[in-house]
């Protein structure tokens, strides 16, 4: 019987281990992320898969030769490490159902005993043995697991506000980035024209029709277009730099970057903006909306639990002892007595928590109110100053034609003509920062509405683990 209670004896410790995780140690390489984060390139095949995968259409040609705003949204999904944070924290959520769910294993005690004077004849020994079966009252368990889903759900709508997130600050970057390279073409048409300006001042300055002080301003005025259009160059590099922030990308990998600047202004710009039935789906449906209220399903679960805590768990104690020869068989039951702590605490805080979150909620509702006003509003200013900046930019577009027509009929001088296609150059200015506004404001209704696209459906799993080159 011995080998074959030893036989027992390794078989269970065989299958108890065989269940058991072993570690693996995974230490961060700062070196070799670095280097992959530098690598990344919008060549890479696996974001031509998954563009093209949300898209419905295959490229022609990679990387294309123009990139529109939907198609740079989506190398930010596939790049921007705000994402992969997001669904880490969601997978730690994940992670709480399993844990929520476990049930708690039973203890067993073993405790030998041994009689220092035993009568004759009588075996010393008397080793006992206890098992404690812990059963959860209250629906304990299922308390749990609800908490740990509500949990995960909002980690999960978290992915899809970052996601927004992520949008929004690549539209107003590469919004910047559009609006500074049209500024640096303007000041150097500016500028071009100015030297004109100054060129033919110079003229009658040397033919003794006017004197320094008349060149004087026209030559200032060069100056300060060539500093505005070097600083405009320079806010340009960095606008560039920050574009490839909000992609995830390096520096580097977009300098050959060309953006489609027609998908930056929407075709609808002059539509009304929605109505009642848009800000009922913004209040009640943006993902941030969502998460808040999963939080405070979370709480709630949480509350109830820790009421459920106040009844306390049975403890069934099974033992055997061998008592100096005999065998002996025992059933105990153990409980918590509620008598000086009813769980009042943990309760109090849970009601507190979930109160917290109910104003959060209210918070959030109120601010995308004041985010949904305030871009209709300021649409409307903005589409206001464009209309008076466009009149003013056709009214000097008309004159300087006048004075180019009256100059090649004799009718006007060189220096007349020229300075009209200067002002017709300044007023096209204001037209562009309008012009910039509008679709910013178009952009802030956008993100206040968060009316959900396509793209938002591939977001949950990491898409670059989907390809054959799993990168950071």
């Amino acid at each position: 019987m011995k080998p074959l209670s030893q036989c027992c004896q390794a078989i269970l410790a065989s299958a108890l281990l065989a269940g058991c995780a072993r570690f693996e140690s995974r230490p961060l390489d700062p070196a070799r992320t670095a280097a992959l984060l530098e690598a990344r390139s919008i060549e890479d095949p696996g974001l031509r898969e998954f563009i093209e995968t949300s898209l419905h259409h295959e490229f022609s040609e990679w990387p294309p030769p123009r990139w529109d705003f939907q198609a740079l949204t989506l190398a930010a999904f596939y790049y921007h490490p705000s994402l992969d944070v997001a669904r880490a924290q969601w997978g730690v959520a994940k992670a709480g159902v399993h844990t929520a769910g476990g049930r708690p294993n039973p203890v067993l005690s073993v405790t030998p005993g041994v009689s220092a004077n035993p009568p004759h004849g009588v075996s010393p020994w008397f080793p006992s043995a206890t098992i404690d079966v812990p059963i959860e009252t209250a629906g304990k368990r299922l308390k749990r697991i609800t908490h740990a889903r509500h949990l995960s759900e909002a980690a999960r709508l978290n992915i899809l506000a970052t996601a927004w997130q992520v949008r929004s600050e690549l539209r107003t970057v590469v919004l910047e980035s559009n609006a500074l390279q049209r500024r640096v073409e303007l000041l150097q048409r500016q500028l071009e024209l100015q030297s004109q300006v100054v060129t033919l001042l110079e003229q009658r300055l040397a033919g003794g029709a006017i004197s320094a002080t008349e060149v004087a301003p026209a030559r200032i005025a060069r100056l300060r277009f060539s500093a505005e259009e070097s600083d405009a160059r320079r806010q340009l590099t960095e606008a560039r730099v920050r574009v490839a922030a909000s992609l995830g990308l390096p520096a580097s990998a977009v300098r050959a970057l060309v953006i489609d600047a027609d998908s930056l202004f929407p075709s609808n710009a002059a539509d009304p903006f929605p109505g009642a039935a848009a800000r009922e789906l913004a209040l009640t449906s943006r993902p941030d909306v969502l998460a808040v209220i999963a939080e405070y399903a979370a709480a709630e679960s949480a509350l109830h639990l820790e009421i459920a805590k106040q009844y306390p768990d049975v403890h069934l104690n099974p033992g055997y002892q061998f008592d100096q020869g005999e065998h002996k068989w025992s059933l105990g039951l153990s409980m918590e007595l509620p008598v000086l702590n009813r769980n009042q605490g943990p309760i109090a805080e849970a009601e507190a928590r979930r109160v917290e979150v109910a104003a959060r909620f209210l918070a959030l509702q109120a601010r995308v109110i004041a985010e949904i006003d305030k871009a209709v509003e300021g649409h409307a200013a903005v589409q206001e100053q464009f209309r008076n900046s466009e009149a003013i930019l056709q009214a000097q577009k008309r004159q300087a034609a006048s004075l180019e027509s009256a100059f090649q009929a004799g009718g006007a001088d060189r220096l007349e003509a020229a300075s009209a296609r200067l002002e017709a150059a300044l007023a096209e200015m204001p037209v562009l920062d309008a012009r910039s506004r509008a679709a910013l404001a178009l952009g802030h209704l956008e993100d206040a509405l968060q009316v959900p696209f396509s793209a938002l459906k591939s977001l949950e799993q990491n898409p670059r683990s989907q390809t054959m080159k799993d990168k950071p």
